[in-house]
C-alpha cells in the first residue's frame, strides 16, 4: 500500500522545513515534565502544523508593525538572507517551551533573554529601543498567542469554547512572563485589550513594507511545496485584522476567501493525518 510511504514523505518534508539538519536539530520530543502540562490547551493548539504555519506568518506581519520590534530585526538579524531560519528558530522555541522537559524549556528561555539583553539601537526618528523592553516583549507575545489561537480556531477547532480560549492565554502567559514581557494577558479579552491599547504605537513605512515583501516573497524549498506555501501566505494575510492589512497595503481576498480557507483546511487535515 502507498499510504505509509506517502505519510513518511509528508512528515519528512515538514521536518526538513522546520528542523535544520546542518545544526543537528531533531524533532522536539513530548515530555510529561513539560513547562506546559500535557493536558493543556496549548498542547493541542501548538501541535497543529498548518495552524502554526499560518499563525506564525500572521504574527510576524503584526509584530513588524511596531517600529521598535522592527528596528531590532532590521538592525540585528540577517532576515534578508535567512527568513526561513528566523521562522525555524521561532517555531523551535515554541515547540521546546511547549513540549520539551522543563529544564530544556528554561534553558531556551534563558538563551533568548541573553540575546535580547544585547540588542538595542536607535530608530530613524531618534527613539532608543531595547529588545528586552517588557512592553515590546508583550507585543511580540500577544501577537503570537492570538494569531496561533485564531489560526487553530479557523482551521482546527471552529467550535472552541471561550473558557478554553481563556485557558490558552493563561497557560502561555507563563512563557511570556519568564521572557520578561509585561503586561501579559491571561484571557482572550485581556489580549484583545492589549492589542487595542498598542495600536497607537504601530507604524507602516518603507522598512515595514520591505520586511513584508521578504516574508511573503520567499521561495519554497521545493517545487512540490510551492502551492502549500502560497496557500499558507494567503491564509496568513486573511487571518490579519482588517486594520493591519490596510497598514501593510495588503488586499483582502474578498470572494476568493472561502475557497482559500477550504484549501487550507484540506492541507491542515492532510498534515494531521500524516502525523497521526
Amino acid at each position: 500500500m502507498l499510504i505509509h510511504p506517502l505519510k513518511r514523505a509528508i512528515v519528512r518534508q515538514v521536518r526538513e522545513t522546520f528542523h535544520d539538519r546542518t545544526r543537528g536539530e531533531a524533532p522536539v520530543q513530548r515530555r510529561p515534565d513539560a513547562l506546559l502540562a500535557p493536558d493543556s490547551v496549548a498542547w493541542r493548539v501548538h501541535g497543529d502544523v498548518a495552524g502554526m504555519m499560518v499563525g506564525g506568518v500572521a504574527a510576524l506581519l503584526l509584530q513588524m508593525l511596531h517600529p521598535a520590534v522592527l528596528g531590532g530585526v532590521w538592525d540585528h538579524s540577517n532576515f534578508r538572507e535567512d527568513m526561513l531560519g528566523r521562522l525555524r528558530r521561532t517555531a523551535r522555541f515554541i515547540a521546546v517551551t511547549t513540549y520539551a522537559g522543563r529544564a530544556d524549556a528554561e534553558a531556551a528561555i534563558a538563551r533568548v533573554r541573553a540575546i535580547h539583553a544585547q540588542v538595542s539601537g536607535t530608530l530613524p526618528d531618534g527613539t532608543r529601543y531595547r529588545a528586552d523592553d517588557p512592553r515590546l516583549l508583550a507585543w511580540v507575545h500577544v501577537t503570537e498567542a492570538i494569531c496561533f489561537l485564531q489560526s487553530w480556531q479557523r482551521y482546527g477547532e471552529p467550535g472552541m469554547t471561550r473558557p478554553d480560549q481563556d485557558r490558552y492565554f493563561a497557560e502561555v502567559a507563563a512563557v511570556g512572563e519568564k521572557l520578561g514581557a509585561d503586561p501579559v494577558p491571561r484571557s482572550r479579552a485581556e489580549a484583545e485589550r492589549l492589542i487595542d491599547a498598542m495600536r497607537g504605537e504601530l507604524v507602516a513605512d518603507a522598512r515595514t513594507r520591505e520586511v513584508a515583501r521578504i516574508v511573503l516573497g520567499q521561495r519554497a524549498r521545493t517545487l512540490t511545496a510551492e502551492p502549500v506555501q502560497a496557500l499558507t501566505f494567503h491564509a496568513a494575510i486573511d487571518l490579519l485584522p482588517e486594520w493591519a492589512r490596510r497598514m501593510h497595503g495588503l488586499s483582502s481576498l474578498g470572494p476568493a476567501a472561502p475557497l482559500m480557507r477550504a484549501g487550507t483546511r484540506a492541507v491542515a487535515g492532510t498534515l494531521r493525518w500524516a502525523f497521526r
